[in-house]
């Protein structure tokens, strides 16, 4: 597993906090320097993500997520609560029709669509299964609030002819979604007899970097209905999860205590240009 950079390890942690808290550089500096991320480097990545708006200060030189960041943070800390934001499916989808153009614009939409299950069946169509709890009202709200732009169509689609139904079904890789939950699994469940053997410092690294592949998998997941997906084995996956993120926790209780900033939830991994929930984009 790959060490995360200067800035998205601030972008994973203050994502990560329980909301309304706050972390002090302080703890940011030490935290980094368990990843091998030199002090200086930390400091530059939070005064550039200050200036943009991704991250703030408060009075007491405390950081938190800012508001450009608090969408996609929301979207990360889900993961939880992903068996109550699906419903029976009756074959309906939604649709989303990108009207704008430009090279920030597409790369605000495909990160929302990516965000919300959402793939391309046409150049500028792109449709998900109507499953999710949200209704399409609230799903053009929480596409929004994410970064598509605001000129972009989002439409319930009906009764599709069969041959452009039959496609639509077919747009997600249902194999290689399989094969990332039992890959995951195993991997939780081989850390997770590990740690205990392992020193703090490593235990800390492992439970983090691990745990925010699996999260970041899962928070990009599709939830598509068991017509398309069965989700018995994404449902197991969260249920290991949760076990393993309490274990996380308490490996980084101790260094959060001692800066006085409540208990992590595990991290997502946000490294990567291409990575559809990079908050800082």
């Amino acid at each position: 597993m790959a060490s995360p950079t200067a800035k998205s390890l601030v972008l994973d942690l203050l994502g990560t906090l329980r909301p309304g808290s706050a972390i002090p550089i302080a703890a940011l500096v030490e935290i980094a320097e368990l990843f091998g991320i030199r002090g200086n480097a930390l400091r530059v990545a939070v005064a550039r993500l200050t200036a943009s708006g991704r991250i703030v200060r408060d009075e007491r030189a405390r950081y938190r997520l800012g508001a450009r960041a608090l969408a996609v943070g929301r979207r990360v800390r889900s993961w939880r609560d992903l068996a109550n934001r699906t419903r029976p499916w009756r074959g309906d989808w939604v649709g989303v029709w990108g009207t704008s153009a430009g090279r920030a614009r597409h790369r605000h939409r495909v990160r929302a669509l990516r965000l919300l299950g959402f793939a391309p069946l046409q150049p500028r169509l792109w449709v998900r299964p109507d499953n999710l709890t949200e209704r399409v009202g609230a799903v053009r709200d929480d596409l929004r609030s994410l970064g598509l732009p605001a000129d972009d169509l989002v439409a319930g689609l009906h009764e599709l002819d069969a041959a452009t139904d039959e496609r639509a079904r077919r747009l997600w890789n249902v194999a290689a979604l399989r094969r990332g939950y039992r890959r995951s699994l195993a991997d939780l469940d081989a850390s997770s007899g590990r740690l205990p053997r392992l020193s703090t410092r490593d235990a800390m690294l492992e439970s983090f970097l691990l745990g925010g592949r699996v999260i970041r998998e899962l928070v990009l997941d599709p939830l598509l209905p068991d017509e398309i997906c069965a989700g018995d084995e994404r449902r197991v996956l969260v249920d290991r999860l949760r076990d393993y993120d309490r274990a996380g926790r308490l490996i980084w209780g101790a260094l959060l205590e001692r800066w006085d900033v409540p208990s992590l939830r595990a991290p997502v991994d946000a490294r990567g240009d291409a990575a559809p929930i990079r908050i800082a984009g």
